[in-house]
């Protein structure tokens, strides 16, 4: 019985590596914690603050595993569970309920046809991250001492998994996080743009980008300390958001200093220039600022398929350019004779694209032989 029980703990901390994701790996240790103490169905549950009442915590089920009773969903976006093993006398123990006593968790045992739960706290950081929960049918045995003593065991294993792929999700949110206004950065659209163009390659999808300038930073820095400039462009990247709310699955991100971005799929444009309008009318009402310029580039421009994210950013440039030479208080959308710049700019060795564009987008340097 004690070898089975390690080879359990292995085949529990095995199978949650081998995921790629919080829920997943959830899943899969769910499953295996089932399997472990010969239950009928397990869940997990992770603690979360209760939005709106202050000090109060809740349980919101992160995924469901085994005989499922009726709604109950594998990964339900909003189910969550009465009482909480965290702030119970019991402390890190498990504990054993069955449908028989009193109480919400026996309440909730016999309105889903179990006999008897062992419930037990996960511990993270030596804080009660969550609950484990491994049930047992009407007909079925109830769980034994020794299964009870055993399920702690289990817990930590899922505790240890559970925490690594959490640091993973906030090692992500930073790598594609800008720090400053907290917009996704330049990694962010780049991996963003590479998904877009594949369903555009695959499917037709519509994509339409959005560039802004923030006119008037090196002024603002110079006259007022980078504090002031700094609060300028978090102020800006609030506007930039809340447009790109307007516009289901869209990425607005800050691309460094003080040019940003708005990513679109599958948007219609001219919502998406509806939207550029408004970063623009937003912009200008932001104390010390001088406004954006702002260029607008979509597919529907570019004919045929587009072969790279870089081109797409070279159009909305190219419209960019045209708005900051004007002055112009609105976007400037991208047209065919933008495209033909493009594609007339393109070129070089190997048929790499020259830099022609201002700022990022400046030719290449020749090495000594005058090769770019």
């Amino acid at each position: 019985m004690a070898e089975q029980r390690l080879w359990a703990v292995v085949d529990l901390a095995r199978g949650m590596a081998a995921e790629r994701g919080l829920a997943e790996a959830a899943r899969a240790g769910a499953e295996r914690a089932l399997r472990a103490l010969d239950g009928s169905f397990a869940a997990i549950s992770v603690r979360e603050r209760e939005t709106g009442r202050a000090g109060t915590t809740r349980l919101r089920v992160l995924v469901n595993v085994g005989e499922l009773a009726r709604g109950e969903e594998p990964f339900p976006e909003a189910e969550f569970r009465a009482g909480e093993v965290g702030l119970r006398p019991a402390g890190e123990r498990a504990v054993l309920t069955e449908a028989g006593g009193a109480g919400p968790e026996a309440d909730w045992l016999r309105a889903r046809g179990r006999g008897c739960a062992l419930v037990v706290p996960i511990l993270v950081h030596g804080g009660v991250w969550g609950e484990l929960v491994i049930a047992r049918g009407r007909e079925e045995p109830a769980f034994t001492t020794e299964e009870l003593a055993f399920a702690p065991a289990l817990a930590a294993v899922l505790a240890a998994g559970l925490a690594q792929y959490e640091r993973l999700v906030e090692i992500r949110r930073l790598a594609f996080t800008d720090a400053l206004t907290g917009l996704a950065n330049r990694r962010a659209v780049d991996h963003a743009l590479a998904e877009a163009l594949r369903g555009h390659r695959e499917r037709g999808a519509v994509l339409t980008l959005v560039v802004c300038d923030v006119n008037g930073l090196k002024r603002v820095n110079d006259t007022h300390g980078h504090a002031v400039g700094d609060r300028l462009l978090i102020r800006f990247a609030g506007v930039l958001s809340r447009a790109a709310e307007r516009l289901p699955g869209a990425l607005a991100a800050r691309l460094g200093g003080d040019e940003f971005c708005l990513l679109a799929v599958d948007a219609d444009p001219a919502e998406v220039e509806r939207a550029a309008a408004e970063v623009c009318r937003g912009a200008a009402a932001l104390e010390l600022s001088e406004g954006v310029a702002c260029g607008v580039a979509s597919t529907v421009a570019v004919p045929g398929r587009l072969r790279s994210g870089r081109r797409l950013f070279r159009l909305a440039d190219a419209a960019q350019y045209r708005a900051k030479a004007a002055r112009s208080p609105a976007p400037v959308v991208a047209g065919r004779g933008d495209w033909e710049r493009v594609v007339a700019l393109a070129g070089g060795p190997g048929g790499a694209e020259r830099r022609a564009f201002r700022g990022r987008h400046r030719p290449p340097v020749p090495d000594r032989r005058g090769n770019p």
